[in-house]
């Protein structure tokens, strides 16, 4: 399960480490290594979430997410992006871009330290109306119950993720960005994009849901399932919308990996073994079923995901150390498989359940042993 699930990252790993060795020898070598490790200790909660849409995609859509994600994840994030976004900012094409990135690597940085606001702004906006649709909404599971529920109260008002978000990003514009103009515009199309394709995938989801419940039952015939898994266009979009969940949780890692490397074909080499690894273990989840059976997994990853939100745009003003980032996502991911852990074994013993609603527990424990 192991090799067979993680055979491609061991793989990759090791032609990305033999050709840092060959490229900058053992200081290579460490640099790669060093930003893979960052890679994917901020990037685990991206894995987490990944995991809850893949298991809703057909076969065919989760091996697209597998095979052309992941070429878009390591080589279009992680080496082209930068190179875009500096081609951007300095009005370079492609080649000059590339070029200034391994001949005038302190420019190259500096460009994209330039670009970083907006930057932020987008990734930081898109993530924190993921968070704020998976708060606002009421739950049967709660993890940080105290909390969760009277959020959950509070989000039966209308758009209130959009209003939050929006009161957020105007806020840090204001006070910590040096061209608000722009902070705006970048955050407004962050908001605009997680509207659009989380839109279009459920709808769609919902259309493939009526043709399953439309389907010819008769013996002989599959009948309508209750999770219906996404093809088609539904399935196109979800596919859409885990690339832009990657990008989003790519922007922090590829900015942080300058405090440690300027040299693009570094950083691509580094991040790129990372992002591998966060694929597979987003396949182990899946296949393993570890969300199901560790049920606050999932909350505690969303709630990474704020943690993320809300650093990227406090960075828009003030430096955040990438440690404070990865620190608390695995923080919180931790703390969330833990309190699952105990969840379980008190359902297994007949106990009561932590985190949840106490009128609930009866029912939970039920559904657990079942």
């Amino acid at each position: 399960m192991i090799l067979r699930t993680f055979g491609w990252s061991f793989a990759i790993t090791a032609v990305g480490l033999a050709a840092a060795l060959l490229y900058q020898g053992g200081t290579g070598l460490a640099l790669v290594a060093v930003l893979a490790i960052l890679e994917i200790s901020l990037s685990f909660d991206n894995a987490v979430v990944n995991a809850k849409v893949l298991d809703r995609m057909s076969p065919f859509w989760q091996k697209i997410f597998l095979t052309v994600g992941i070429a878009i994840a390591v080589f279009g994030m992680r080496l082209v992006f930068p190179l875009l976004i500096v081609g951007i900012t300095a009005k370079l094409g492609p080649v000059e871009a590339f070029d200034l990135a391994l001949n005038d690597q302190h420019r190259y940085e500096e460009l994209m330290h330039n670009a970083y606001p907006m930057i932020a702004a987008f990734g930081g906006m898109f993530l924190m109306m993921l968070f704020l649709e998976f708060v606002f909404e009421d739950r049967e599971e709660r993890w940080l119950a105290w909390l969760e529920r009277p959020l959950a109260r509070i989000g039966k008002l209308d758009q209130l993720p959009v209003v939050v978000a929006g009161g957020a990003l105007a806020l840090v514009a204001s006070f910590w960005a040096e061209n608000p103009g722009n902070v705006m515009i970048a955050g407004v199309l962050g908001m605009i994009t997680y509207i659009l394709v989380n839109g279009l995938g459920e709808l769609f989801a919902e259309a493939n849901e009526e043709d399953e419940d439309g389907a010819d039952t008769s013996p002989g015939h599959s009948g309508p399932s209750a999770l219906a898994l996404a093809t088609g266009k539904a399935g196109f979009f979800l596919f859409l919308y885990l690339e832009v969940l990657d990008a989003s949780f790519s922007f922090d890692g590829v900015i942080g990996a300058f405090a440690i490397s300027t040299d693009p074909i570094i950083i691509a080499l580094g991040l790129g073994i990372g992002a591998m690894y966060i694929r597979s273990l987003t396949v182990f989840l899946v296949r393993k079923g570890t969300l199901s059976e560790y049920v606050y997994l999932e909350h505690g990853a969303h709630w990474a995901i704020g943690a993320l939100a809300a650093c990227m745009l406090i960075s828009i003003g003030h430096h955040v150390p990438e440690w404070v980032t990865g620190g608390l996502g695995a923080g919180l991911i931790i703390a969330a498989f833990a309190t699952s852990v105990v969840r379980n074994r008190a359902a297994g013993g007949g106990g009561t359940i932590g985190g949840g609603d106490a009128g609930d527990q009866d029912a939970r424990l039920h559904s657990s042993r079942v």
